[in-house]
């Protein structure tokens, strides 16, 4: 990521405030009451009737589609004036990532300005890690910092089963957002994977090198394995807790997967990522699982063992290759250089067209490969998606097939 104090793919753009809170002892000034009528009701954990799935649901499965669904990561965020205003107002991250009136509000900004095909919950990748015993805090410079790092079996023992009832604006947030939103728009929520989020805890923050985690590999494996295993529990049962309370759809970001070496994401990522998938089949079958790495051209088909529905390629990866190496029987999602929205829109226009040819008839989820930029224009926004709900794939497969490039000489 971009960011200097990066934690999630989504939705995060950056800390911008001193204040840090923990978890569950926000201060009383910190929540307004909200003015969006709400009913306590449970989802089932199970796809419904499936003629009546959002797009997005129906593409992930690989359904026929007569156009990819279209949605972005960070597509709720700095990029945007009334992200901006409301972030003035409310300028501690740790608020409006955990109150839930300013979580729906968030949420709903790109849904209103720019109806995308799917509307992501406005959170972080560490917003559970106090829920299982890791408290957190939120510097100005230095983002996220652990101050009690686990890097022994001593530290082991500050971790507990999660408290999901510490994470109530998560369920609150994405049961209004699915009442908001109607049938219109997916609901996407999403996690850390265990080793992405091992990182944060073990390092202490955030990190450019990796170099403690790594060591442990071999000088800790059993402590290692240890915090992940705990992870990779806690982390399934907020998978659950996301899709009971209305998520139609779960990406799983191991953003720092891609800076292990492929043979050790196999043994250090790839073996927990595959537990949380068996357990959200178990309990909530018929639910798509997207998986993202950032840097991922080393891991596609490692990645496809995993036993996800969906593949999210980043901007590195052609998107041909990407479907050649893939296979048609798995779905896959982006991915459009986040720069082409700073390009002429004739060229951004081209390059979408051009993905999605590339992705071929069904199983593609058009997205960015990689969060919004910072600065990224709004109009660049809006036009994306305008060109994503006029696309037809019938007619852009028939006019364009896809060509071999031609080397000059």
């Amino acid at each position: 990521m971009s960011l200097s104090s990066p934690t999630s793919m989504c939705c995060c753009l950056g800390w911008s405030s001193s204040t840090s809170v923990q978890l569950g002892f926000l201060p009383a000034r910190f929540f307004r009451v909200s003015s969006r009528p709400t009913k306590r009701f449970h989802f089932k954990c199970s796809s419904s009737v499936p003629d009546s799935d959002p797009l997005l649901v129906k593409a992930a499965r690989g359904d026929p589609v007569t156009r990819p669904p279209a949605w972005m990561m960070r597509q709720a965020g700095r990029y945007m004036a009334v992200y901006r205003k409301l972030a003035e107002k409310y300028p501690s991250f740790r608020q409006r990532s955990e109150t839930t009136d300013l979580i729906v509000e968030i949420s709903l900004q790109p849904w209103e300005a720019f109806h995308p095909d799917g509307v992501i919950i406005f959170s972080d990748i560490l917003t559970p890690l106090p829920a299982f015993g890791v408290p957190f805090d939120i510097e100005e410079v230095r983002g996220p910092v652990i101050h009690s790092p686990i890097r022994s079996e001593e530290g082991l023992k500050v971790l507990h089963p999660i408290d999901l009832k510490k994470l109530h604006f998560v369920g609150e947030s994405l049961r209004i957002l699915r009442q908001e939103v109607g049938g219109q728009a997916a609901v996407l929520g999403f996690v850390g994977a265990p080793w992405t989020i091992g990182t944060y805890i073990v390092e202490g923050g955030t990190t450019r090198t990796y170099t403690i985690i790594k060591s442990m590999c071999h000088t800790a494996p059993n402590v290692l394995r240890a915090l992940l295993s705990h992870l990779t529990q806690a982390i399934s049962e907020y998978i659950v807790f996301q899709v009971e309370s209305g998520a139609h759809c779960i990406q799983i970001f191991d953003s720092w997967g891609g800076q292990l070496p492929p043979d050790m994401w196999e043994c250090w990522s790839k073996p927990y990522i595959e537990e949380m998938v068996s357990v959200v089949r178990k309990r909530c079958p018929g639910t798509p699982i997207v998986l993202y790495i950032n840097g991922n051209g080393g891991l596609l088909e490692r990645m496809k063992g995993t036993g996800v529905d969906v593949i999210g390629l980043d901007w590195t990866v052609d998107m041909a290759d990407g479907r050649k190496r893939l296979g048609s029987g798995i779905s896959i999602q982006g991915n459009v250089d986040p720069a082409y929205l700073f390009s002429p829109l004739p060229a951004l226009t081209n390059e979408i067209q051009r993905v999605v040819r590339c992705a071929g008839p069904r199983g593609h989820i058009l997205n960015l490969g990689h969060g919004v930029l910072v600065g990224t224009p709004e109009e660049a926004v809006a036009h994306f998606f305008e060109v994503a709900r006029n696309l037809n794939l019938s007619t852009l497969l028939e006019d364009n097939a896809v060509e071999e490039p031609k080397l000059a000489v």
